[in-house]
């Protein structure tokens, strides 16, 4: 598989409530043009919804986010989960990840931590929370002693802020759910998330469409 890094410009993050909602979303999402979505292990209907999209929706490439134990982990690959993206990491959670058979973002604020996953063999990471670790200042630092690192910076991001981010030479795509405000999902307003997402999918480091 391509790298999830480099599917699309955004990497949505998904909060389902109502697990029927999860079908309808997806497809609003990839017809936008952002196929890689990440749905956090955060509700009770997370894993539902991650074995719904990965059943009916083939051309999303479905990931979990929030994974934070093994145990997680292999709940999310047999619901169908095509990447894995934690918040953090230890030993033990990198080597579930690792054992796991697909991709992982595992998550990093600090220099430290990114040359202990490159000490690993690990170079694609999540950068969180972003905006509170240091935003797209610390990322930039990071890019010349550690330029084996990539990075999908997410937490507080948005699509004013998203150019910045994508500008840097170590960052592959952003994390972000501005595409999916509240009132729309709650509304099963699919028409406005598809435009939504459209507008994330055409940003570039100019702000200007690819």
């Amino acid at each position: 598989m391509t790298s999830v890094l480099d599917l699309a410009p955004v990497l949505p993050v998904v909060v389902i409530e109502d697990a029927s909602d999860a079908v309808p979303l997806a497809r609003a999402l990839v017809a936008g043009g952002l196929p890689a979505i990440e749905v956090t292990l955060r509700t009770a209907a997370a894993l539902d919804a991650i074995r719904a999209m990965a059943a009916d929706v083939p051309e999303a490439v479905v990931g979990a986010g929030t994974v934070i134990s093994p145990e997680q982990v292999s709940a999310a690959v047999d619901a169908g989960a095509r990447f894995l993206v934690s918040p953090g990491w230890t030993d033990v959670l990198l080597e579930a990840m690792r054992a796991s058979g697909v991709p992982f973002l595992p998550g990093v604020s600090t220099a430290s931590e990114v040359v202990a996953l490159l000490e690993r063999g690990v170079r694609e990471m999540k950068f969180f929370p972003a905006q509170a670790a240091g935003g797209t200042a610390y990322l930039k630092s990071l890019s010349g002693p550690l330029p084996r690192a990539r990075f999908c910076p997410t937490g507080g991001i948005g699509a004013d802020s998203a150019p910045e981010y994508l500008a840097l030479p170590n960052v592959g795509c952003v994390g972000g759910s501005w595409m999916l405000p509240p009132d729309a999902v709650a509304a099963r307003d699919w028409a406005r998330i598809e435009a939504l997402a459209r507008g994330a999918s055409g940003l570039s480091a100019g702000g200007t469409c690819r």
